[in-house]
């Protein structure tokens, strides 16, 4: 057979299988191209009666859009246009609507759906009218879908990352946490990268509240993947001022802030109810610096500016995270001025602190309260602030390098550690400069209680008398060092009510040195010796010892060792303070140790307030004298000298056993709340 008449072998023939195999896949495929299709070409806007109705069913409340609906689909994200919207909010809220706006683009991830959850990474608003609201039974206008109860407010809220804008309004209340806010938004694409203005204005913490400022239009209510918006404000509230200009990555959280701030007030204290975090109260401040915030953690840092009179640095962290929050820090003067003391004791501040700072309204000052007789009591009575003490933790440095404006206590420098814990305050270790000495110790305030368990241990060390006593320092007395204690306990709700029911010891000692002579004579009005050193000059005389001490017993501080022993003059006292009532009753009686002529010796007296003391003298003695002197002046007026001769009976006292009687309190009730006291230095 030829070849070419060879029969050709039969086409291959696909398995069954394989044929129906192919058709699926191509059946599939043209089902899912119908399926984009129907997608992308399906009137969306025929559904937007049943959606209208669905969502309004849903979430119990009005939803409808007004005038057109467009959907494009995507794989994981859809895109929803409303033409026209309006949503309605709860019954029981202020505002009628929730969201009303000209336009909307809606950006909602496809599966989070599948599980009940409304995720949205992009909201474009066009003319928005916003309002929410949140109960103090945890009901929020957000919230869409019901409740367990059925009501609306308390079921899930959406997720939203990036909210667009192009100008309306918003406007915010929640009663129990003091808030009532109105905020104008104005769209302007000429403004660069922050064309978006805003105009706010209400009350924010029970505070009278307006701001205004400029961000992207572009607002990221939640970290969206995207770079940090940018956003300026200069806002008051109170009165308190903050401007400041940065970047932040999410508007609810305030996460990813970093920028320049500028903060001035009346008293850091008023930022407590602002935003949460418990400081003293100060004198009128201004203060700059960086402010960051990553996740719960806010940072001020290179902080500058002044408290009152006072200049201030440093650096500071708050964290919120933890079950309490936290603040600490390091914080320095180079210049502390006494006159910004008194208000961390409870003491308006001065006229000279309160106008430190311009463009803040003065405060209520020292001297205007004394003025108008509200206060006239020289320790502070205004009550400590136990919802600070306990709404966080602390552990805080401080150190002023030079302190000035002293006046009468020559106090150098200083520096604490403030640390507060589950509402125990302890500033230990304390340590303040005075007088070429120091006082060291602890105080430490337990505000877990109502009243406060006070307890003060202090050491004083090595003071310079000359400088502790300015007088005596200018007529150029040589004295020694003072050195002593001071061991309080007890409690209250104010430094004056807990001195005024503490108990312990109080007690300052010092050895040998040197003092004017004259001022002795003229203390126990010795006429002649006066006489002598006005004509011979002034000169020293040597001071054996002094010591005070008291035993303090429910704030009453008693006299147990008072005595001043010179080679000249011993002066010993009685007599007691009233921490309670603020009242002095000491007699002095000074004991001459030589012969003089024209002396009217007689004891003397300090009593009176503690805001006005009272020196004098006894007067029967001089009575007795005076009568004397007429006396025997009618005789011979020569011998009227004779009544007012000075035998001096004086002694040495035994300054060994003055000094060591100082050093120990006498009554149990002071002695343990020494111990008590001393414990915190432990």
């Amino acid at each position: 057979m030829h070849p070419s008449t060879a029969a050709a072998p039969a086409a291959a023939v696909p398995p069954r299988g394989g044929r129906w195999l192919r058709r699926i896949l191509i059946a599939l495929a043209i089902l899912i191209v119908a399926v984009v299709l129907i997608v992308l070409f399906f009137p969306w806007d025929v559904l937007r009666g049943p959606i209208n109705r669905y969502v309004s069913e849903k979430t119990g409340r009005r939803f409808e859009i007004t005038r057109h609906l467009d959907v494009k689909p995507g794989l994981r994200t859809a895109r929803i246009t409303l033409d026209g919207v309006e949503f309605d909010n709860p019954r029981w809220a202020r505002d009628p609507l929730l969201v009303g706006a000209d336009k909307a683009e809606i950006d909602i991830r496809i599966w989070p759906l599948l599980r009940k959850q409304v995720d949205i990474p992009r909201l474009m608003l066009s003319a928005p009218r916003i309002g929410l609201q949140m109960e103090e039974d945890g009901r929020k206008t957000w919230a869409l879908e019901k409740g367990d109860d059925g009501e609306a407010g308390r079921g899930s809220t959406p997720r939203i990352g990036v909210l667009q804008v192009d100008g309306g309004h918003l406007d915010f209340l929640a009663k129990h946490l003091g808030v009532d806010m109105r905020v104008d938004f104005a769209f302007d694409t000429q403004k660069g990268d922050m064309p978006l203005s805003y105009q706010m204005k209400g009350r924010y913490q029970s505070q009278p509240l307006s701001a205004q400022g400029r961000t992207g239009n572009v607002l990221l209510l939640t970290q969206a993947g995207v770079p940090p918006f940018p956003f300026e404000i200069h806002a008051t509230a109170g009165g308190t001022r903050l401007d400041a200009s940065g970047s932040m990555a999410a508007l609810t959280e305030l996460d990813g802030v970093d920028a320049k701030v500028r903060l001035k007030g009346r008293n850091l204290g008023d930022l407590y109810r602002l935003i949460g975090v418990a400081l003293p109260d100060t004198s009128p401040y201004q203060v700059e610096g960086r402010l960051l915030k990553t996740g719960n953690t806010w940072q001020a840092q290179k902080l500058s500016g002044k408290l009152g009179l006072s200049d201030i640095g440093g650096e500071m962290q708050f964290e919120k995270g933890a079950s309490r929050p936290k603040l600490s820090g390091k914080l320095s003067s180079k210049v502390m001025d006494m006159d910004d003391l008194g208000p961390l004791i409870g003491l308006p501040p001065t006229e000279r602190s309160a106008k430190a700072v311009d463009g803040v309204e003065a405060p209520v000052t020292l001297e205007k309260t004394r003025r108008r007789g509200a206060d006239v009591r020289v320790l502070p009575t205004a009550p400590l602030d136990f919802e600070r003490l306990r709404a966080m933790d602390a552990d805080v440095r401080y150190t002023a390098e030079r302190i000035r404006n002293v006046r009468e206590v020559p106090l150098q420098r200083g520096s604490v550690q403030v640390a507060l814990n589950d509402g125990v305050l302890a500033l230990k270790p304390l340590d303040l400069g005075v007088a070429g000495g120091s006082i060291q110790g602890a105080v430490r305030i337990d505000g877990s209680r109502n009243p406060a368990d006070i307890r003060m241990a202090l050491d004083v060390k090595a003071l310079q008398l000359n400088q502790l006593i300015p007088k005596v320092e200018s007529t150029k007395s040589s004295l020694g060092r003072l050195d002593g204690r001071i061991n309080l306990a007890g409690q209250g709700t104010s430094v004056a009510n807990w001195l005024g029911a503490a108990s312990g010891d109080v007690a300052a000692m010092t050895g040998r040195g040197q003092f004017s002579n004259l001022l002795l004579e003229i203390a126990g009005l010795d006429g002649g010796e006066v006489l002598e050193f006005l004509l011979r000059g002034d000169k020293n005389v040597r001071m054996r010892c002094a010591a005070l001490a008291f035993d303090v017993n429910k704030g009453v501080m008693n006299g147990r060792t008072l005595i001043f022993d010179t080679d000249d003059t011993l002066f010993t006292a009685t007599g007691q303070a009233s921490l309670k009532d603020e009242t002095l009753d000491f007699v002095i009686r000074p004991q001459p140790k030589d012969k003089s002529i024209l002396s009217l010796r007689t004891p003397l007296t300090v009593r009176g307030h503690f805001g006005d003391p009272r020196p004098g003298v006894e007067a029967a003695p001089l009575v007795a004298r005076g009568v004397a002197a007429l006396a025997l002046g009618a005789i011979n007026p020569l011998l009227a000298l004779a009544a007012t001769v000075e035998t001096g009976p004086g002694e040495d006292a035994d300054c060994a056993g003055a000094l060591a009687e100082a050093r120990r309190p006498e009554s149990s009730e002071a002695a343990k709340a020494a111990e008590r006291a001393k414990a915190v230095r432990r």
